[in-house]
């Protein structure tokens, strides 16, 4: 009971915008280096990002460490190779200074990063060598001594050794090492762009770690481009304090929570984080007794304003605690709120969902939100994935499909069981050198399985379309699929697409195919 009145909404937010003004200060100590957010929980700590990034702690839990190529983040070692590093914010709950994921997640894939570029420069230089021969054998001009010479240099130069926090045991540490050479190949045969990246990074990436104990001599702070490395500035927003904290300030007391960010569908209310930070000062001189109403009633407008754009708006409704049912209880909020009883003002700054619609390379596939597909005319069909329906006037029947797929988690079966059709509609489509659209309400994970549904069943190894002649001809395994999704995911940068989806998608491409024929209404499995 103690600790649900002290995980109060207000003290979570007020916690949070106290550590956002030392994530803003460390930025500003390197103000040319993007700031990113690592999903979900680094997301609250900033009003504005650079990007966004997926790291998950999982892959760095101890005796569970991996390299997911599911997750490669390629976006981000690109983007630190452009800008010359990049800062990456994220939080924890727990009393530790860092979260795995930046202890040992980012330190992992920094280095398979780091060990394929150099295994990539190594065979080009086996390649230049062979040429050199060739050129020599028939009297042409030889590549410059130098130039050969720079380059095997480089490649010794570049450092691909592992670089962890002090807190990492020995143990730990050899562990880890004896399974690099095997992520590296994994990253090699997924048909990552490491030639891309070998260009775009002219320094090896290296993490860096900060934290709110961290001393920084504001004197001595280095410019970036003076390392000899390229910096992944690792930046753990909270105090590592581990326990609630008592602060007051000269209007109200209240309980200062680290990692408050982490796990927001315990403590937000509907709350996101966009909507917050538009609203910041208004929750936060609302104070620990009127937070949770105001909340509520930007919460229930933003809702109501979505709606009346077509976007989702599902009703948020709140179980009121197991030990707490008193409505005297301030972190007690009615369940079922609606316009009625809620004093909603013109007062509030809406939140608008991303609007980004990403192009898969050249197959004439795009993914998107649900918001993308309401503001796009760009496209000749559209496939919608998400439960509601959605108005196109400008699209007729024929190129508009529905597909009321829902998540693995309340339903285990939902999106094999609609993929047939979702194949069988962009084969009628795409076979007219039409483009289309794949959108569900995020973005994130069911349209971009439907989308690697699409590219494996249609499109061969290159992403050109043969219209399944590759796909019928090919056993496909979970590396073959797993190849297409690093393809899916070069583009669509902001995939986050579930393990229970992706298992859908595996079971649908290894135990059916499309149909030959196209079929005159949507087909099921």
């Amino acid at each position: 009971t103690i600790k649900r009145r002290e995980n109060t909404l207000y003290n979570a937010l007020r916690s949070i915008h106290d550590d956002s003004v030392f994530v803003g200060e460390i930025s500003q100590l390197w103000p040319e280096l993007p700031l990113l957010a690592n999903l979900r929980c680094g997301l609250w700590y900033s009003p504005k990002f650079h990007s966004t990034c997926y790291f998950k702690s999982t892959d760095g839990h101890t005796n569970n460490w991996s390299f997911n190529t599911s997750r490669l983040n390629l976006h981000v070692a690109h983007l630190a190779g452009q800008k010359g590093g990049c800062i990456i914010v994220d939080s924890t709950r727990k009393g530790k200074r860092f979260p795995d994921s930046m202890s040992k997640t980012i330190p992992i894939w920094t280095c398979v990063f780091n060990r394929a570029i150099v295994n990539h420069r190594s065979r080009m230089q086996d390649h230049d060598k062979l040429t050199e021969g060739v050129n020599s054998d028939n009297h042409e001009p030889e590549t410059s001594d130098q130039d050969a010479e720079n380059t095997r240099q480089a490649s010794c130069e570049w450092d691909s050794s592992l670089h962890l926090p002090l807190w990492v045991s020995k143990t730990e540490r050899a562990s880890i090492e004896e399974r690099l050479e095997g992520w590296t190949k994994e990253l090699e045969a997924s048909g990552a762009d490491i030639a891309s990246l070998a260009s775009c990074l002219k320094k090896p990436l290296r993490p860096l770690w900060i934290s709110q104990k961290t001393v920084i001599w504001l004197n001595e702070v280095p410019d970036h481009d003076s390392w000899d490395f390229t910096p992944i500035i690792l930046v753990s927003a909270s105090s590592s304090a581990g326990v609630i904290q008592h602060r007051t300030t000269s209007e109200f007391s209240w309980n200062y929570i680290p990692g408050a960010g982490d796990d927001e569908e315990s403590w937000a209310r509907g709350l996101s984080p966009d909507l917050f930070w538009n609203n910041v000062y208004d929750i936060i001189n609302s104070g620990p007794d009127m937070c949770n109403q105001k909340v509520a009633n930007m919460v229930e407008k933003d809702r109501v304003y979505r709606a009346q754009r077509g976007q989702n708006a599902p009703q948020v409704t709140l179980k009121p605690p197991k030990s707490l049912n008193s409505t005297s209880d301030p972190s007690y909020v009615e369940p079922g709120l609606s316009l009625d009883n809620l004093d909603i003002k013109n007062d509030i700054q809406f939140c608008d969902d991303d609007s980004t619609v990403f192009w898969l390379g050249t197959t004439s596939i795009a993914v998107g939100t649900a918001l993308a597909a309401a503001n796009t005319t760009c496209v000749d069909c559209v496939m919608n994935c998400g439960r509601d329906s959605f108005s196109a006037c400008y699209l007729n029947n024929e190129a508009y499909l529905h597909l009321p797929i829902v998540n693995s988690k309340l339903d285990r079966f939902s999106l094999r069981n609609n993929l047939a059709s979702a194949v069988n509609f962009a084969k009628l489509n795409l076979r007219k050198g039409k483009t289309l659209l794949v959108f569900c309400q995020n973005g994130e994970d069911i349209s971009v399985c439907v989308c690697l549904a699409i590219l494996t069943a249609l499109f061969d190894d290159g992403g050109t379309f043969d219209d399944g002649k590759s796909f019928s001809e090919t056993h496909i395994t979970k590396w073959e699929m797993r190849r297409r999704l690093v393809f899916l995911c070069k583009f669509a940068i902001k995939a986050r697409p579930s393990r229970g989806n992706l298992k859908q998608v595996y079971s649908f491409l290894s135990g059916g195919r499309p149909s030959s024929h196209t079929p005159s209404a949507p087909s099921t499995m």
